[in-house]
């Protein structure tokens, strides 16, 4: 079961450890939501879990005692000791790296056990979208549920022609579908943060799609001008002023003076140098 507030105040406190704003330091506290983490992941005895940033383990535990076998990463020294202290010494399915989750995006999860593994996080909010870009790299998660900044969510999910879409919902909806997901209040953590969270839930594409580093960096760029023509974007950037790719664009009932948020995802998946 999750630490209440009073009792995580008092492992803190015995720590000598006071929450880092700059980490996202905000500790699970709702069993409630602790559950539906679980039942959206649809965690079952023997998944191979990831979990980032296990902070007081809350998570952790309860993935454990589904039986699954859990490769965390944390990045706080003080954090990691405790976790190893009350879990790890007592659970051989559970693998804790002391590390940075932006570097070791699947907790040095090993080549062999990542075919059909998922991820299941309260996700640090200032890492969320350098650490996605990093999963995105491949190897994918069959499920991602990761509570995050309501912001986010709403980026990863956004459609075409909204002010929330750029080149991260591009390359996250390429690779994943959005299935039911749930809001959450600031009451469930410790401390309550100033924003609001949402408890994201992610399926991997039949077929997922991935773009290169080098395609990535172009779709970015255009998006830094997002409101320039897609035509003026590209006349630089590719050999061809992009002439095949807009070609496709047209074929898609657009043409050279779209704007990169108009622009569809499936067409952005034919961009490629």
């Amino acid at each position: 079961m999750p630490l209440t507030p009073s009792a995580t105040r008092d492992v803190l406190a015995h720590l000598g450890h006071q929450p880092k704003r700059f980490l996202g330091q905000n500790f699970l506290i709702d069993g409630n939501i602790v559950r539906k983490s679980l039942d959206l992941a649809a965690v079952a005895a023997g998944d191979v879990v990831v979990e980032v940033g296990p902070g007081l383990g809350t998570l952790t535990s309860a993935l454990l005692e589904a039986k699954a076998e859990v490769w965390a990463v944390e990045k706080d020294e003080v954090l990691a000791t405790y976790l190893r202290t009350t879990l790890a010494s007592n659970y051989a399915t559970l693998h804790l790296l002391e590390g940075d989750a932006i570097d070791e995006p699947l907790a040095a999860l090993p080549a062999e056990r990542s075919a059909q593994f998922k991820i299941v996080a309260n996700l640090p909010y200032a890492i969320s979208t350098p650490w996605m870009d990093a999963v995105l790299s491949g190897p994918l998660p069959v499920r991602m549920v990761l509570m995050l900044q309501q912001e986010a969510a709403q980026r990863y999910v956004a459609e075409p022609g909204s002010k929330q879409f750029g080149a991260i919902s591009i390359f996250v909806q390429s690779a994943f579908i959005a299935d039911r997901g749930h809001k959450v209040g600031a009451a469930c953590f410790y401390p309550a943060p100033d924003i609001e969270s949402y408890l994201l839930n992610l399926a991997r594409r039949p077929t997922p799609f991935l773009f290169s580093a080098e395609t990535k960096l172009l779709i970015r760029a255009c998006f830094q001008q997002r409101r320039k023509q897609i035509a003026s974007l590209l006349r630089h950037k590719l050999p061809d002023g992009g002439a095949a790719w807009l070609e496709r664009l047209a074929a898609a009932g657009l043409d050279g003076r779209a704007r990169p948020e108009d622009i569809p995802v499936s067409i952005w998946q034919h961009l490629t140098l």
